[in-house]
């Protein structure tokens, strides 16, 4: 019997899923679950894998990797979509395609099903890293191919094949791992509607947060954070104690109407208490550690790179070839931030670098003996002659009067 793998989120889709795969192909169905970070959702997944007909089930724990090889070169880059969205869920798909991947291989796999939409974004992602690790294997993307119409549709075929569902139902379409929680549909394809107060999971609402400001402090070294209030924490325990410091205080709530790869725009809002933190810092001490045409030209990549992880282009040579820019600018983002969290702000509150080019002998409005403010004339002078020749030239021929 020919096999496929299936990525498994153990939820009304993925029952469906393997009841049709199996009946329209006869294969054998393998699901994987990566384990990113979702917590508790991924504890009943044997039970409901076994109940749905499943094979055999991956629960993969990508948590480290995930931190480390997607989510910190994306912070390093400054990569931020359209303003305000940190790329929680664009940044985890190729990590899934990846892992689903070396399975289908080692499996002997003939195909690799996913349950993305034809509306989303995630079904270019995950297609884009499969066919960039493995071009030969097949993609069933059912979505775009079965009858199913909508989730009432899907629950009467499963009801009609005795299939077990899970029976709670939820209000919001939401994506969760350790970086971000996501939540679109319902109320929120309004964007006149504010989100409602108990829409949060990861952390508060601004104003139920204290009266009282949280300080925290964060070492970075060559642009990665490695301790958190003085005490070094590997990858997961520091994201992880960041999470509950910004939900605390109801830091990183983002609310966007976003333009999808796919042509139209979407209502998302966005909980990132812990990368909210860390993007604020790191942004903090590239301001003291880069020199300004690095730094400008850092943002410009920032924009691209952005784009690129969000279309689900990670696995390119232009990717890599950003990456490595991106290092060279990190090699003296060494340091430490303070920061202070109030009621959904992050508001910086200190920062120092032993590679630090502010230099207060030059900056400071007293009296200075270092820079010689007659210098800026003959600096004026040659900066503004573009504008002084076209002014002449105006004058001369009428031009301006």
């Amino acid at each position: 019997m020919e096999k496929v793998i299936l990525a498994y989120s153990g939820g009304l889709d993925s029952s469906v899923i393997t009841a049709w795969l199996k009946e329209t192909y006869g294969y054998e169905v393998i699901a994987v679950a990566a384990n990113l970070g979702q917590g508790e959702e991924l504890d009943p997944l044997q039970e409901k894998a076994d109940k749905s007909g499943v094979y055999k089930l991956y629960i993969e724990d990508l948590r480290e990797e995930f931190i480390t090889d997607y989510i910190y070169p994306t912070l390093r880059a400054g990569a931020v979509y359209e303003g305000k969205y940190l790329l929680g869920t664009s940044f985890a798909r190729p990590l899934i395609a990846k892992r689903l991947v070396e399975i289908a291989e080692k499996e002997g796999a003939v195909a690799i099903c996913h349950g993305a939409t034809g509306k989303g974004n995630d079904q270019v992602r995950f297609e884009l890293g499969i066919k960039a690790l493995n071009p030969y294997i097949k993609i069933i993307a059912p979505w775009r191919i079965w009858d199913i119409k909508s989730r009432e549709e899907a629950i009467e075929y499963a009801r009609v094949r005795g299939i077990e569902i899970p029976t709670a139902s939820k209000s919001y379409s939401m994506d969760r791992n350790i970086w971000h929680l996501s939540h679109e549909g319902s109320d929120l394809e309004d964007p006149w509607n504010e989100p409602q107060r108990d829409l949060f999971l990861l952390g508060v609402a601004p104003e139920d947060a204290p009266d009282k400001a949280t300080y925290v402090e964060l070492d970075f070294e060559q642009g990665t954070p490695v301790s958190v209030n003085g005490e070094k924490l590997p990858p997961i325990k520091l994201l992880e104690t960041l999470n509950r410091l910004g939900g605390e205080n109801g830091v990183g709530i983002a609310d966007i109407v976003e333009n999808r790869l796919v042509g139209m725009k979407a209502r998302g809002v966005y909980e990132t208490p812990g990368g909210t933190i860390l993007y604020a810092a790191h942004q903090a001490l590239e301001h003291l550690t880069l020199d300004s045409i690095t730094f400008h030209y850092k943002e410009q990549i920032a924009l691209k790179y952005a784009e690129m992880v969000y279309n689900g282009v990670w696995f390119s040579p232009l990717r890599e070839a950003l990456d490595a820019f991106v290092n060279v600018t990190q090699r003296n983002v060494t340091g430490t931030v303070r920061l202070k969290l109030y009621k959904g702000s992050c508001i910086l509150a200190g920062s120092k670098s032993p590679y630090s080019l502010y230099n207060e002998e030059f900056a400071t409005f007293g009296r200075d003996e270092v820079y010689n403010q007659k210098d800026a004339e003959g600096f004026i002078n040659l900066f503004g002659l573009p504008l002084k020749v076209r002014a002449l030239m105006e004058k001369e021929s009428g031009l301006r009067k």
